[in-house]
């Protein structure tokens, strides 16, 4: 079959990635999006690997291109590659636990790589290890503001908590609606 990849589960899995980007455009707290859960499930549900990664990273760029690119971008994008990474790692043992530890893992990878990366790149702080460690101190003080919602940290990994149990439970419900939708079922 020459589309074998245009599944009906491969068309779901890439709606929901669709529709996480443009959620991303919409009005939101601060660090409250969709982008983190969207790569947790390309990484659990696509099954192509090249694909896995592309299609939530043109996803973002498509987004970006919107909100506006910056100077940071390359930290952001290895800290979502590397969360669809997380995600791949789910897709044998797939639950309530495995998904809230994935979320709650890709928060801290992105404020750990971001932070790394506003430290390289500012003449702020020596580039020292002391002076990573006073960026990252920074960064925790700068999470602490609760002007738009709890802080940008925890804003962070409460919508990547509430978007992957969103995108998680939706699909895990279409695929009990659905059977085409799980390929387990046609495995042998």
């Amino acid at each position: 079959m020459k589309y074998k990849t245009l599944t009906p589960r491969f068309l779901v899995v890439l709606s929901v990635i669709i529709a996480a980007a443009f959620l991303r455009l919409l009005p939101h707290w601060p660090n409250f999006t969709p982008i983190a859960a969207m790569a947790l499930f390309a990484g659990t549900y696509v099954d192509r690997k090249s694909y896995a990664f592309s299609i939530p990273i043109a996803a973002m760029f498509i987004s970006d291109l919107f909100l506006g690119l910056h100077a940071n971008m390359p930290a952001v994008y290895m800290s979502f590659a590397i969360t669809v990474v997380i995600g791949m790692s789910l897709r044998k043992k797939i639950n309530v636990g495995t998904v809230i530890g994935a979320s709650l893992s890709s928060a801290v990878i992105f404020f750990l790589i971001t932070n790394f990366s506003a430290w390289l790149a500012s003449p702020m702080y020596p580039q020292t290890f002391f002076g990573l460690i006073e960026s990252y101190v920074a960064g925790l003080a700068f999470f602490r503001d609760t002007t738009y919602g709890f802080s940008f940290l925890v804003n962070d990994m409460l919508g990547t908590l509430f978007y992957s149990a969103v995108f998680y439970g939706a699909f895990y419900l279409a695929k009990m609606r659905f059977p085409a939708l799980d390929k387990t079922r046609f495995q042998s």
